[in-house]
């Protein structure tokens, strides 16, 4: 079981490090530009910002670059390809993304709780650009043992990284 999380973590490193990066380097001018839907709510809000896409995006290209060098080295894991690395970091601000436009379209404010949805949308979103993109490796890094460990294990760290994101003052709610 060890095996199996410490695997899961080292597949998603890309993901695990881009969607908290955005928080730490966000701010700036949101993505939506301040605009309105047709429903007359922000299209996104003020949390999600050009700075944190690209920054968050970068941070985990950097980290999953390293996992390659480091993969090859030592020849431990899985080699990630760049396209995963990209697929993966990028994905998961986009999930979080869709989520926030959808979440903005049934009411939410920004920062209002949902939960699960907002642990593991930055996972969907890595997964299914991914998948998109690098098919064949998704389907033979990602089983179904190992997609249940992510599913089970990111709500945690997650959790986690939300409470120290919030006690160093980089998050105004701790989810």
């Amino acid at each position: 079981m060890f095996e199996i999380i410490i695997q899961a973590i080292w597949l998603m490193i890309p993901a695990y490090i881009a969607n908290p990066m955005a928080v730490v380097l966000g701010g700036g001018r949101p993505i939506d530009l301040g605009k309105n839907w047709i429903d007359g709510h922000r299209i996104l809000g003020d949390g999600k910002t050009i700075r944190g896409l690209i920054g968050g995006t970068l941070c985990g290209i950097f980290a999953g670059v390293i996992q390659i060098i480091v993969s090859k080295e030592f020849e431990i894991f899985t080699v990630p390809t760049l396209i995963v690395v990209i697929t993966l970091s990028f994905g998961a601000l986009f999930g979080d993304i869709v989520k926030s436009f959808f979440k903005r379209r049934i009411g939410f404010i920004r920062g209002a709780q949902l939960p699960l949805i907002d642990q593991l949308d930055f996972v969907i979103g890595a997964w299914v650009l991914t998948y998109i993109f690098e098919p064949q490796w998704f389907i033979q890094n990602f089983n179904i043992e190992l997609i249940i460990t992510v599913l089970i294990l990111t709500p945690v760290l997650h959790r986690l990284t939300n409470i120290i994101g919030y006690r160093f003052k980089l998050k105004k709610e701790p989810w």
